[in-house]
């Protein structure tokens, strides 16, 4: 007996050890087998850079890597990568997105032009989206219909509007080479609020809790001159069942603050300035789920030409000078000192200092501060061209679209330009989209260069017009110009007329005007990139950098006045008529009151004279004289109550034939 229960125990722990550690054993080689079939990464940084203007330009950058094999069954066990843009790429079959909120306009003249982060992080102001589709041509855009009422839900936006073919336009070549299958579309008047930045934050796996993100503080960022927050995918693979495939998603919040004074006088060009002063918060914990938390300080070219007359340099990361000089103190001793690899002799290479975000925040919080010396004067890397545009014109009826693109004299034309082909040109490159209510004739385009009229076929190389359809598409403008190398100023004229909107279609501040977005004016032979060296161990941000950018920039939102009906014209005349019926009822209903109380007091008068014996006799007897039987004497509320019907039914009357009236005749 004992061997028996001996036996059944033996069976009964055996069980358990089957039923518990066997599905553990399986799920782990479940979870490993999912962990080959894909691969996710995710890097935070931080480029801070002090900007000749007193200001500082913090970039956060945030990119979020998905590799999968071709025999990944669906995104059910994402770690990192957020499952929602996921199953966008693959619902819309996308093949790249960009999507930007922005508020303030970016300064080309003090901020620069000619450098990777205001070539592809300053947008127009409102909300930018363009997206390329990796599908036949008719499905595209029933595809971006879908996709704008999907972002507009993701990122608490009114981002639907572009769902209406009258707010995105197809360009061919003027903004990016992808024909059929890009659709580009911009909302200038949205505003951007914390509603925007909340669900772009939940898409980080730390969120705003741990790593880089705990310095975005709402009030600082929302504070600044300029804020971008931009969102970026690129996807590849699908297509094709026999290849892995990758999504790649950045995510960068680009701003502009100012940092307030601390200990120098009035006469410094440049304020101190650390974490804790402009975002208000500092580093506490890294994010343990970022494969690299990197910190970037980045010195322009121009400013280390400075240093390096007042005898700074920067070939040693552990260098006294670079702590603490003459110029500038540092709080904390950067971990690796990058040099750009400048290609003309005459520039110095720009500086960056690198900071491993793992070990400056493991003992306590990292506020990281900048605290300059001497007063320093120095300009940021522009363009070749600066980029404006303006209207021209009085009244509501016609006008100009004018653009005007000035020239910079600086060393960096020869290092863009392309000396291969048509070396005493310059190449730009003009997108312009009009709503349909503005009705631009194409054929008065005039381009001016340093003030004389120029034909067009020897300025323009290319020219794509899609003209506006009343209330079905916008207008759009590409243009590929050509200016000799020497040219100080060009104009861009194009004259229009203003269409007339339906009542319904007017916006609930149409007095405030309708907004026409930003052009794009584009350099596609000057490039800019930070050149570094090549490094298998570059960080994420660097290698972007590196690439070759064109240079883009985007000219003011232009605001128009149309002809707007009298909105209040229907108030004024609710308001008169209610006030015309109130006096003719109120009047009408007063004279028949005093009617009634006059008739009444009559019937009550003869009403006590019938009640006189004497008044009763005399009545008997002259009805008996004529043979007439005797009348009985008459109730006064019964002629009391006939008057007030017959006063009920008159104004009945009035009311009934006021009602038609007004229902009919007017």
């Amino acid at each position: 007996m004992a061997d028996r229960n001996s036996i059944f125990s033996l069976l009964f722990i055996y069980s358990l050890l089957f039923f518990f550690i066997f599905p553990t054993i399986l799920s782990a080689n479940n979870e490993h087998q999912q962990q080959r079939q894909q691969r996710e990464e995710f890097n935070e940084e931080l480029l801070l850079k002090p900007l000749p203007d007193r200001k500082v330009l913090a970039h956060f950058n945030f990119e979020s890597t998905l590799n999968i094999s071709s025999s990944f069954n669906g995104a059910s066990h994402l770690h990192l990568f957020p499952k929602s843009l996921f199953q966008l790429v693959h619902k819309f079959r996308i093949k790249e997105l960009e999507l930007s909120f922005t508020q303030g306009r970016w300064n080309y003249e003090r901020w620069g032009g000619f450098d990777p982060i205001s070539s592809k992080n300053a947008k127009p102001p409102g909300v930018e989206l363009w997206a390329i589709f990796d599908a036949p041509s008719s499905q595209v855009d029933v595809l971006w219909k879908n996709l704008t009422h999907t972002l507009s839900g993701l990122f608490c936006a009114s981002i639907n509007f572009l769902e209406s073919s009258t707010s995105y336009s197809a360009p061919e070549w003027g903004f990016r080479a992808s024909s059929g299958y890009l659709r580009y579309g911009t909302l200038p008047r949205e505003a951007v609020c914390t509603e925007n930045l909340t669900p772009w934050l939940k898409l980080l796996p730390c969120r705003d809790k741990a790593g880089l993100s705990e310095l975005m503080d709402r009030p600082s960022i929302y504070r600044g001159f300029y804020h971008s927050q931009r969102l970026h995918l690129v996807s590849s693979g699908f297509s094709s069942d026999d290849f892995s495939s990758e999504i790649q998603l950045d995510q960068t919040l680009t701003v502009v603050l100012k940092p307030q004074s601390q200990g120098l006088k009035s006469s410094a060009k440049q304020p101190n300035w650390s974490f804790s002063s402009i975002f208000g918060r500092t580093v506490n914990k890294r994010c343990i789920l970022a494969q690299s938390s990197n910190m970037y300080l980045q010195l322009d070219r121009d400013l280390v030409h400075i240093l390096k007359d007042k005898g700074i340099h920067h070939d040693d990361a552990g260098s006294a000078s670079i702590v603490t000089n003459p110029v500038f103190e540092l709080s904390s001793s950067p971990d690796k000192v990058i040099t750009e690899v400048g290609d003309l002799p005459t520039e110095e290479p720009s500086i960056l200092y690198l900071f491993f975000l793992e070990k400056h925040v493991d003992d306590k919080p990292f506020d990281f501060a900048l605290i300059w010396k001497l007063p320093v004067v120095w300009s940021c890397s522009q363009a070749p061209l600066l980029a404006n545009r303006f209207l021209m014109g009085s009244g509501n009826e016609r006008g100009a679209i004018v653009i005007t693109l000035k020239s910079v004299d600086n060393i960096q034309r020869a290092q863009g330009s392309d000396m291969s082909e048509d070396t005493f040109n310059l190449h730009v490159n003009v997108f312009q989209v009009v709503p349909w209510y503005v009705k631009v004739y194409y054929h008065t385009l005039r381009v001016f260069v340093d003030g004389e009229n120029q034909p067009a076929a020897n300025v323009i190389d290319k020219m794509r017009v899609s003209p506006s359809e009343d209330k079905i598409s916008p207008g759009s403008l590409e243009l590929a110009l050509k200016f000799p190398c020497r040219m100080k100023s060009a104009t861009l004229s194009l004259d229009f007329d203003k269409g007339f909107l339906h009542i319904d279609e007017y916006p609930p501040d149409a007095n405030q005007g309708f907004d026409i977005p930003s052009a794009v004016i584009s350099f596609p032979n000057f490039h800019s990139s930070l050149s570094v060296a090549a490094d298998s161990e570059l960080p994420p941000l660097l290698s972007k950098m590196r690439t070759l950018i064109p240079a883009v920039a985007y000219t003011e939102v232009l605001l128009v006045p149309l002809t707007t009906p009298d909105f209040s014209m229907p108030y004024n005349v609710l308001t008169i008529t209610c006030t015309v019926f109130a006096l003719y009822f109120g009047s009408v209903l007063n004279v028949l009151r005093h009617r009634a109380n006059e008739e009444e007091r009559l019937l009550k008068q003869k009403a006590k004279l019938k009640d006189s014996k004497i008044h009763r006799l005399l009545r008997k007897f002259i009805s008996r004289l004529r043979g007439n039987p005797v009348e009985e004497d008459e109730n006064p509320s019964t002629s009391s109550s006939s008057s007030r019907a017959k006063l009920i039914f008159k104004v009945s009357v009035v009311a009934l034939s006021a009602i038609v009236y007004q229902y009919y005749f007017t």
